[in-house]
C-alpha cells in the first residue's frame, strides 16, 4: 500500500485507500486524448472533481465501495441544517476543528503537479475550475484556477462577509478551548470527522471577531448555491474555450453538470477521465475510465515532463 507522510510528519495519510479498482488503460484511447489536447492546445477548460484528490488521500462521496456513502451512513452537513440552530453549528465546528489537523496535511499528487507544469510550460489550458475545497491545485502552484465550491482554507462571516484564514480561526478556537480534548475519527471529504456527542457538548464556538456573527467555512454546503458572480465568470471562461476536459468527477452535482450542458449548447467537445460512470456519459465525446494520475503520467512522458522529479 502506497503511503504519504504529511509535511509535518505527524499524520500518516494512505493515498490509495479511497481509490476504486481501475481497468488497464487502452493506449489507443490515451492516444486519442493526446490528439484531443493537441488539437485544442491553449483553449482547454479543465474541470476537476474529487477523483483528482482521492490520490492525495482525501475520500470522495460517491465512489463505489470506497466513497463515504458506501462506507457509512454519514451525510455532510446541509446549509439549511447549519443555519437551523446553534447545536448543529457547534457539532459541525467541533468536528471540523479537530479534523483540520489532518486535512491541512494533504498535499498535491502527480495529477495536480503535472497539470501545473503543463499550464506553465506548455500554456495548454485556458482555465481550470475545481469542485474540490482542498486548495491542492493552488498548493501545486497552478495559476488560472477558480474554486467552484470555495475552500476550507478560508472562513467567512455570514453577517458581515469578513474573510479570515482557516489557520487564524483555528488558533482563536484553540485559545477558547484550552482544556477541551477532541480527537479526529474517520475523515469526510469536507474535512468533517467524528467526535462523540459528550465531547462536543463542552466545545466552545468562535463568533466572528469583527461583528459577532456566524462563522462558516468558505465553501458551498449541500443545498447552498454558488454565488452568481462566480457562476457568470466561469461561464464566460468556458465560452472562450475550445474544449472541455473533465477529470475525476461523476458530474452528479448540478453546479458541475451545467458546465457540460453549456459546452454542449456551444458545441464545445468534451473529454472525461473518471473511474466509473458519470452523469454525462451519454452526451460526451470521449471517455477514459482510469486513474487521473495514470493518464497524466502517460501524457507527461509524451511531453517529456519529468514527473519523477516532481
Amino acid at each position: 500500500m502506497s503511503q504519504y507522510i504529511g509535511r509535518m510528519g505527524k499524520y500518516r495519510i494512505l493515498t490509495d485507500r479511497f481509490i476504486p479498482a481501475t481497468p488497464l488503460l487502452d493506449t489507443s484511447i490515451l492516444t486519442n486524448l493526446y490528439k484531443f489536447i493537441i488539437r485544442h492546445h491553449g483553449g482547454i477548460f479543465v474541470l476537476t472533481g474529487a477523483g483528482v484528490s482521492t490520490e492525495s488521500g482525501i475520500p470522495d462521496y460517491r465512489s463505489e465501495g470506497v466513497g463515504l456513502y458506501a462506507r457509512s451512513t454519514r451525510r455532510p452537513m446541509s446549509y439549511s441544517d447549519f443555519l437551523k440552530n446553534e447545536a448543529n453549528r457547534k457539532r459541525y465546528w467541533a468536528r471540523s476543528y479537530v479534523g483540520w489537523s489532518i486535512y491541512r496535511e494533504y498535499e498535491p499528487n502527480l495529477t495536480h503537479k503535472i497539470l501545473s507544469r503543463m499550464e506553465r510550460r506548455e500554456k495548454m489550458f485556458h482555465w481550470l475550475v475545481t469542485q474540490n475545497v482542498d486548495a491542492l491545485h493552488l498548493k501545486a502552484e497552478s495559476l488560472k484556477v477558480t474554486e467552484l465550491h470555495g475552500s476550507l482554507h478560508r472562513v467567512v462571516c455570514l453577517t458581515c462577509g469578513c474573510i479570515t484564514s482557516r489557520e487564524e480561526v483555528q488558533s482563536m478556537i484553540r485559545d477558547l478551548n484550552l482544556e477541551w480534548r477532541g480527537t479526529a475519527g474517520d475523515m469526510a471529504p469536507d474535512g468533517d470527522t467524528t467526535v462523540p456527542q459528550d465531547v462536543v457538548s463542552s466545545f466552545k464556538m468562535l463568533d466572528c471577531p469583527s461583528c459577532g456573527g456566524i462563522l462558516k467555512p468558505d465553501i458551498v454546503f449541500f443545498g447552498d448555491n454558488v454565488q452568481r458572480p462566480k457562476v457568470e465568470f466561469i461561464s464566460q471562461k468556458l465560452s472562450q474555450s475550445t474544449a472541455l476536459l473533465v477529470l475525476g468527477s461523476s458530474l452528479q452535482v448540478y453546479s458541475a453538470y451545467r458546465l457540460i450542458l453549456q459546452a454542449k449548447s456551444l458545441q464545445i467537445p468534451i473529454a472525461v477521465v473518471n473511474i466509473g460512470p458519470t452523469r454525462a456519459d451519454g452526451i460526451i465525446d470521449m471517455k477514459i475510465s482510469g486513474k487521473c494520475s495514470d493518464v497524466f503520467k502517460w501524457l507527461a512522458e509524451k511531453w517529456n515532463i519529468d514527473y519523477l522529479s516532481i
